[in-house]
């Protein structure tokens, strides 16, 4: 569960740097069509922010790994979401972005949610998944990836929410397909249909997040990726992967479950970074306010 909290602080400190870096590249041009979220992609990695971003992706996805290894999907996938709550901690404390008492109480019920989810949560299941599964799940990461392709043609309305949820699918894929590489040997792992799920769902998840975080509303976006990569994931993992919970616990598992993705959804608006730059010094909203 520590593994899981610190990927949680990696991706949300991460998540201000990567916004901040999304919507300076779309200054450079929007760009459309197919490649339009590729083009930003390439603009956006060319911000120093971005990349930082990037390194922390880094940590918190092997952090990630590490837990999957021994929580249930459900557990991580609360955790991950709750990365919302830290960024708007770090939103509050270095961009000097204003909480407002609701949203602190949201950060409060997300920790009360993953403190539920940690004493309920069981080990891992101990299935391995049928290969028909692993197909299942390259197949999403394809359509993941389309979607991805595709996002700069779809319409206005609705886009926001349908880049959201394909980024929360593409890192579902993620979660479920770390679960199913079994044996790390490179032979086994070039014939694992997961493997190949696992690069193609993380790379368009992160081509959708960039693009949402540059188009539409991004609390709607944000509110679709925490319902992408929470509940579909930890559903495969209950329903084929054997994941289960303490003896008797079950009621608390679903409760703090409900609780901290609820939690996460109050503060969505955080998926996107504040207007405020990094280097405004504190004394401008002071003076604002005189």
């Amino acid at each position: 569960m520590i593994c899981a909290l610190g990927a949680s602080v990696c991706f949300g400190t991460a998540t201000v740097l990567q916004a901040m870096a999304a919507r300076a590249a779309g200054e450079d041009g929007t760009g459309g069509g197919a490649g339009g979220a590729a083009a930003l992609l390439l603009r956006a990695l060319r911000q120093w922010r971005y990349l930082a971003g990037l390194g922390l992706d880094g940590v918190g996805f092997l952090l990630q790994i590490i837990a999957l290894r021994s929580l249930p999907i459900y557990a991580v996938g609360a955790a991950l979401a709750a990365s919302l709550a830290v960024t708007a901690v770090v939103a509050s404390r270095l961009l000097h972005v204003r909480l407002s008492r609701v949203e602190w109480g949201a950060v409060a019920v997300v920790c009360a949610g993953l403190a539920m989810l940690g004493l309920a949560s069981g080990a891992e299941g101990d299935r391995t998944g049928s290969l028909a599964l692993k197909y299942a799940v390259l197949g999403t990461s394809v359509a993941v990836l389309v979607l991805g392709l595709l996002g700069g043609r779809l319409p206005d309305r609705g886009r926001a929410l349908a880049l959201g949820l394909g980024a929360g699918f593409g890192f579902g894929v993620v979660e479920v397909a770390v679960r199913l590489i079994e044996d790390l040997d490179p032979g086994t792992l070039l014939a694992n249909p997961a493997t190949y799920a696992l690069l193609i769902g993380g790379g368009a998840a992160f081509l959708l997040l960039t693009t949402a975080l540059q188009r539409g509303s991004v609390t709607t976006a944000t509110a679709g990726l925490v319902i992408g990569e929470t509940i579909g994931p930890a559903l495969v993992g209950v329903v084929w992967l054997g994941d289960r919970t303490r003896e008797g616990l079950t009621w608390l598992a679903v409760l703090g479950f409900a609780v901290a993705v609820a939690g996460a959804l109050a503060l969505a608006r955080f998926g996107e970074a504040p207007e405020t730059s990094a280097e405004a010094p504190a004394d401008a909203e002071e003076a604002r306010e005189a």
